[in-house]
């Protein structure tokens, strides 16, 4: 069996490293770049043989340093995405002057101009940095970006610098989860995984809360209509249970109450908290074992750290069968 070696660019708690274990070739050297310590310990209390081949911020990543490492098979990575998300701002990759940056010249102009940027999404340009640098070790380099569904103009430019146009994979189809995402390879020929049919009750450790709900900040009327344009109304908190796709969670996000599980039935049921009734209403959390089920992670993966930081790391993490079933499609010979 080929080893081979990888560099995991935004690891997190390593979910690259778990999906790698789910493919029939070996890790010969795993290199991993993250600034988050909660992550770093996830990763390193699961995978404690890795832990020599940090190379710290991605951003301080250096040529010189890439070059004293071993030819790199394989780049992967899921850059930051809450720039590019529907559910912010949109600012996408730009400096605080709202500069777009469309090539990876222009980034680095701006970098060494000293140009500030918005947010984190602009580390996608880091990533091709890196990328170009392993590519003249390696021209045949093996890559994989993921992010998040986006408006056109940033796929494009996304898709122009890295060369390949994106696949668009509902993690549904190997979880109990509705997550659609992009992810840009040159791994050749990969399709849709087979839909596995995992539901969220396959998932959850109690059923005593059987609807899955979202809570969300509403203003409403005295007839309980929505009027979230009017500022004079202040804003409850509702559980918010909807009638479509009831057997598959919300995606996980970084916000527990995005995605939480109640005896309520359908309908908005305002005052989550008991804020005016002084009586909470009936829902609870996800546990962190179904958010790791949900993820396709090991049972107790993240167990070293605290809940809120295991919620907040597996709402940023990948689906991790579903990097598993992209990297099945490296073809790998025996030696």
């Amino acid at each position: 069996m080929k080893k081979i070696n990888v560099i995991s660019l935004f690891d997190g708690m390593s979910c690259g490293r778990i999906a790698l274990s789910r493919t029939p070739f070996e890790v010969e050297n795993y290199y991993s770049s993250e600034i988050d310590k909660h992550a770093i310990k996830v990763a390193d209390d699961n995978w404690t043989d890795d832990t020599k081949n940090r190379l710290g911020s991605v951003t301080d990543i250096t040529e010189e340093q890439l070059e004293a490492i071993p030819k790199i098979d394989l780049l992967i990575g899921g850059s930051p995405c809450q720039g590019f998300s529907f559910a912010g701002k949109e600012l996408g990759a730009s400096t605080k002057c709202n500069k777009i940056i469309t090539t990876l010249e222009q980034y680095l102009t701006l970098k060494e101009q000293g140009f500030e940027f918005n947010g984190q999404s602009y580390l996608f340009w880091e990533y091709m940095r890196i990328l170009t640098t392993l590519r003249k070790k390696n021209p045949n380099i093996l890559f994989l970006l993921e992010n998040v569904l986006m408006q056109d103009k940033w796929e494009v430019i996304l898709s122009s610098a890295i060369g390949v146009k994106p696949i668009m994979i509902d993690s549904t189809l190997v979880s109990a989860q509705v997550r659609k995402r992009l992810y840009w390879t040159n791994i050749p020929n990969v399709e849709q995984p087979s839909d596995k049919g995992i539901l969220l009750t396959d998932i959850l450790e109690t059923n005593d809360y059987p609807n899955k709900a979202t809570i969300l900040g509403r203003r409403l009327n005295s007839e309980g209509k929505r009027k979230d344009y009017d500022k004079s109304i202040p804003i409850l908190q509702c559980v918010e249970v909807r009638a479509s796709n009831r057997e598959k969670s919300n995606c996980l996000t970084t916000v527990a109450k995005d995605c939480v599980m109640t005896t309520l039935p359908i309908g908005r049921h305002p005052d989550a908290y008991g804020k005016i009734s002084g009586t909470r209403l009936p829902f609870r959390d996800y546990t962190s074992i179904e958010r790791e089920r949900l993820q396709t992670v090991p049972d107790n993966y993240t167990d070293c750290v605290s809940d809120n930081q295991r919620g907040k790391m597996l709402g940023n993490g990948w689906t991790v069968d579903v990097i598993a079933h992209i990297l099945n499609y490296i073809e790998v010979e025996d030696e």
